[in-house]
């Protein structure tokens, strides 16, 4: 397959962007070396891509640190005085890193992981809370070239065992406890019901958070703080390969083993090194703050290592957002002058039905660019965080991405050249991403009309594989559309060339035959102006297979009536037709997510579909299920 630049309108006087992005097109490797040669190198690369399809292997025979590129670096500059961290507990307590500082703390990490027995080609786990300490292993193993994994700190016992055994991980990192919503979370005692189940596991380091009481093991577990009594000032950078694997991160699908994406140092960093220029305009004087936890890739990508080896300053925050109160994210903005500002268009919904006067408390001035990420954004959220967060003066980039690509493949790049914006819409393809939307056959489909997205070129960022389990990457992203990458998402691409992107393809009603996209059904919802956020599920029907249910949070000043109801499904048979008549609505104050801020859909198809929930180790609030299950029991003993 090929690939062309999108269509240019002709209106547009702009150029930059489509000159960059034919070129990378059109000598691919000749555009990436150029890229690479912006990061510092031990040794240059013999061969800049090794493509034997579907597995890639970039700059081949270079060899880098990360840990050196994020630190060391900068500390022979005058950003050795630059602030690297802005930390802030949920309690209020607060932690400033310069890279002075986070070059020695991550120096006297490694010395602790090589006391010990840690070294290259080791892994270690790391299952902490959203706290300094967590980019510090992460960049200290990077150090000593050992390759990490980091475990959300809200999995549970048995997925964190089951990821660490994955990994033959013979270190565990975590902490006594973390703060989320003024309670601390016991880390350390679900850490030690996964270690009755990883027998590989030969020593716990346990750093003290939370102040809270804890078992430890004699001869396995040991605190942080005893063992950086004895640690060295200085250890020495290993030099690896930019094939050898930086980290393995495993995504969290709602059925079937999880996968481990295994990631590799050179074309990773090179990939979000130059990705990251492109998408936010890095400046020396901005301040970023990207929300998600660092135990997902955006935390990875966003929060560690792209921002880290640019030598930005970035804000770490440890709790939830609307803890104490609901402008606790506009207090963080206000307080450290934040000019960059990358979250998930859920908690930017959840913020609309609280209304805009929360945001209007704080001094927001300080931003200048506005970002999304996890999910499509809905138009009407895109407004709203246009106008009361950026005060109709930010533009908004709407990254897609996933854990396997690496960092972003599509969005405006301000870094480039702004491109006249669309609401709702991710913009285009990076330079070097070759991306298309087909049908089911794979042919091109037409301006307008709903696809799948493909990738066509192989790029930096892209996974090496599945962590022991080749033949499933190969048969999960290559099989069904033959030398493309399969993306798994629906998308669509206007006559201007923008993408839309529609959400999981895996995620669909059928009802009577008929697929429906869960997220054109929350769309429709939303564009209702009384909801502020729509959830829709299946519930299985002896005739139609599937029928509709939808869960609905109303904006302030509304209040759920039939005949709101009735307009609401008026409004989705409007938007997506008649076949789209959820069978029920219900209204509630709040919807499952995860602290990541995603929709846990699967809790709340359980609900009416009335099975066991299962495993909501990952869930925000567990209120919000007893809520849901609540509004469930009282509308269907009404009719």
């Amino acid at each position: 397959m090929t690939g062309s630049a999108p269509q240019e309108p002709k209106y547009w006087p702009l150029k930059r962007y489509f000159e960059v992005y034919d070129r990378s097109l059109r000598d691919p490797e000749g555009f990436w070396a150029e890229e690479a040669r912006k990061l510092d190198w031990f040794r240059t690369w013999d061969k800049v891509l090794d493509w034997s399809p579907p597995f890639a292997r970039w700059f081949v025979g270079g060899e880098l640190n990360a840990c050196h590129l994020c630190v060391d670096r900068h500390i022979k500059t005058w950003r050795k005085s630059k602030v690297a961290i802005y930390w802030e507990g949920e309690p209020g307590d607060t932690r400033v890193l310069s890279y002075s500082t986070l070059y020695r703390e991550v120096n006297r990490c490694a010395s602790v992981l090589k006391n010990l027995g840690v070294g290259k080609g080791d892994t270690v786990a790391l299952y902490l809370p959203m706290i300094p300490e967590l980019p510090i292993f992460m960049l200290a193993c990077g150090r000593i070239g050992a390759t990490h994994t980091v475990v959300f700190s809200g999995f549970s016992p048995r997925a964190l065992a089951d990821r660490i055994n994955d990994i033959g991980a013979k270190l565990l990192v975590t902490a006594d406890g973390g703060f989320r919503r003024g309670t601390p979370m016991p880390l350390k005692n679900m850490a030690d019901e996964a270690l009755e189940l990883t027998p590989g596991v030969e020593k716990t380091v346990v750093v003290n958070r939370a102040g809270i009481a804890v078992n430890m093991r004699r001869g396995r577990d040991f605190w942080y703080h005893h063992l950086l009594e004895d640690a060295e000032a200085s250890v020495s950078v290993e030099p690896v390969e930019s094939t050898h694997p930086l980290y393995i991160l495993y995504t969290s699908g709602t059925t079937g083993k999880p996968k481990g994406i295994v990631h590799s140092t050179g074309g990773y960093l090179v990939f979000n090194y130059s990705t990251y220029q492109w998408v936010f305009d890095i400046k020396e004087e901005s301040v970023y703050w990207c929300t998600a936890d660092v135990g997902w890739v955006t935390g990875h990508s966003s929060i560690v290592y792209a921002p880290l080896a640019h030598g930005a300053a970035i804000v770490m925050y440890e709790g939830a957002p609307d803890y104490p109160t609901l402008d606790r994210w506009w207090d963080i903005i206000e307080k450290y002058g934040v000019t960059t500002f990358y979250t998930s268009p859920t908690a930017i919904r959840m913020f609309m039905a609280h209304g805009e006067e929360w945001p209007a408390r704080r001094d927001l001035s300080s931003l200048e660019l506005l970002g999304t990420v996890g999910e499509p954004i809905n138009p009407e959220a895109w407004l709203w965080y246009y106008r009361h967060i950026g005060g109709e003066r930010c533009p908004i980039v709407d990254t897609w991405w996933q854990t396997e690509t690496g960092g972003t493949m599509i969005s405006h790049a301000p870094g480039i050249e702004l491109l006249p914006l669309k609401p709702g819409s991710a913009g285009f393809p990076l330079p070097g991403i070759d991306a298309a939307v087909v049908d089911e056959s794979g042919q091109p489909a037409k301006a307008g009309e709903k696809g799948l997205l493909i990738i066509r070129k192989p790029w930096p960022g892209m996974l090496l594989t599945i962590h022991g389990n080749p033949e499933r990457y190969q048969e999960a992203y290559w099989k069904r559309f033959p030398g493309a990458y399969y993306t798994g998402d629906y998308a669509v691409k206007d006559e201007e060339g923008y993408f839309w992107l529609l959400g999981r393809a895996d995620e669909v009603i059928k009802v009577a035959g008929h697929r429906l996209g869960t997220l054109e059904l929350e769309n429709a919802a939303i564009s209702h102006p009384a909801v502020a956020e729509s959830a829709a599920v299946s519930k299985p029907d002896p005739v139609k297979g599937d029928t509709i249910v939808m869960f609905v949070i109303l904006k302030e000043g509304f209040e759920a009536s039939p005949a709101l109801t009735k307009e609401i499904v008026g409004q989705i048979r409007k938007m997506v037709g008649p076949i789209a008549t959820p069978e029920r609505i219900f209204f509630v104050g709040k919807l499952p997510k995860t602290r990541s801020g995603k929709i846990m859909r699967r809790v709340l198809k359980a609900v009416a579909s009335e099975v066991p929930i299962g495993d909501v180790s990952t869930l925000e609030d567990g209120a919000s299920v007893d809520e849901v299950r609540a509004a469930y029991e009282a509308l269907e003993e009404e009719v």
